[in-house]
């Protein structure tokens, strides 16, 4: 489709780009023109749609970094328990329950949520990733996908199977390599999945240095660190990307500068689960690429990356006693620019021509925006869900006003989610 979004504000996230006034134009799925009003142009295109935007914002489209999409049917199922109890006695007994129809249908209730936050792409580990890739295709959502190999299934001859066939799909998926964590998978199969990861040279993501535990008890195995351990069998040679980083020393924090691995901070997920809170200060420090995700709906509950960029900018200040500390813009990058860069969406980091015309509109006529002091201070310290007016991917409007334009009846998509959890029960 080509639509024309005029009488607008763009926020590009473009480094030195202040906010422009003008309009923005998609053509084929393709940002083709961001400035001034131009209605000779306009003239020349025939239009499917034309926006007046009201003054509204226009901005990049939230990337959600770290998430567990079907993992919906556990919202407030399992709370108030520490993580390992929470994973092993409550998590792990019910995902045995699922089918992967359950698990598709789970994978589109949590894209709703995704769409109608701002969210344009997520970076999803699960059971199955051939249900999220079905459900991401079908609804029209931008996902990556990434490996979850551990002890209790899959093996580095399926892991990379999966790699080549997933990347296959659709043009709406790609695929990662990847693993659960250090601590689910034996240190033979660790070593044999980075010998395949060098030998096609991709990078490699998993959980790491999540909790206090988990770091301590790799100590006991291997006299180390998670990220030292990984790092001395090769991992991260392609570089790749962390779920979490909580509990990082500064040797840690180097290897990922050196070997360029991103972290994925999940503020509330983190804080629900007693987990910690990361030093996303520190990283930046090291020019370490930060990126923000949810986690899954079990641990979060809200799949809502506003009340992550909030966090993760007010528990820095908090944990530095500085007030100073962790600048909004900073965190917005983190939430757009960082989360396209770790899920390797270069396409999708700003907004520009030639650019994937992935963007939200942002309803400035709310009070929480008002008044116009600073627009990214305003995004960052009171925006909210409430805020977003339309989400589009790939040239195509899924969520506008309240309404959804997938192709299914979402009453139908809620209603199946609660006869799964129904029936496990």
């Amino acid at each position: 489709m080509n639509i024309r979004f005029f009488n607008c504000r763009i926020l590009t996230m473009e480094d030195g780009k202040d906010i422009i006034d003008g309009e923005l134009q998609v053509q084929s799925g393709k940002i083709t023109y961001i400035g001034k009003r131009d209605e000779k142009r306009s003239l020349d295109i025939r239009w499917d749609r034309e926006i007046d935007c009201e003054r509204n914002l226009l901005m990049p489209g939230f990337k959600n970094a770290h998430t567990h999409s079907a993992m919906t049917f556990l919202r407030s199922y399992a709370d108030d328990l520490p993580l390992q109890e929470w994973l092993y006695d409550k998590v792990f007994p019910m995902e045995a329950k699922l089918t992967k129809e359950d698990q598709v249908l789970l994978a589109k209730l949590g894209i709703l949520e995704y769409i109608s936050s701002g969210i344009t792409a997520n970076f999803d580990m699960y059971l199955d990733n051939a249900c999220h890739a079905a459900a991401s295709a079908e609804i029209g959502f931008r996902t990556v996908l990434c490996g979850s190999m551990n002890d209790f299934g899959g093996t580095v001859e399926e892991t990379e199977e999966e790699f080549y066939r997933l990347n296959e799909y659709s043009p709406l998926v790609t695929a990662k390599i990847g693993f659960h964590a250090e601590y689910t998978t034996k240190g033979e199969t660790l070593e044999e999945l980075a010998r395949m990861a060098n030998r096609i040279r991709q990078p490699v993501y998993t959980h790491i240095a999540e909790t206090k535990r988990e770091v301590d008890e790799c100590y006991e195995r291997y006299n180390v660190s998670p990220f030292e351990y990984l790092d001395s069998i090769g991992m991260f040679e392609y570089g790749g990307g962390g779920f979490h980083g909580v509990w990082m020393s500064e040797k840690d924090k180097e290897i990922c500068q050196k070997k360029g691995v991103s972290i994925v901070s999940n503020p509330s997920s983190n804080l629900k689960l007693a987990s910690g809170i990361a030093d996303l200060c520190g990283l930046l420090d090291k020019n370490i690429t930060v990126a923000l995700g949810t986690d899954g709906a079990a641990s979060n509950n809200a799949l809502d990356m506003f009340r992550e960029m909030y966090l993760a900018s007010v528990l820095q200040k908090v944990t530095r006693q500085d007030a100073a500390a962790m600048d909004a813009d900073d965190v917005l990058r983190m939430a757009t620019v960082g989360g396209a860069l770790t899920m390797g969406l270069k396409d999708c980091d700003i907004l520009a021509e030639g650019k994937c015309a992935d963007l939200i509109m942002i309803d400035m006529h709310r009070p929480n925006m008002q008044p116009e002091n600073n627009l990214t201070k305003n995004l960052v310290y009171s925006g909210s869900k409430e805020n977003i007016r339309l989400t589009m991917i790939n040239g195509k409007i899924l969520y506008e006003d309240g309404r959804f334009s997938i192709g299914e009846d979402v009453e139908q998509i809620y209603s199946k989610a609660n006869q799964i959890i129904e029936r496990m029960r």
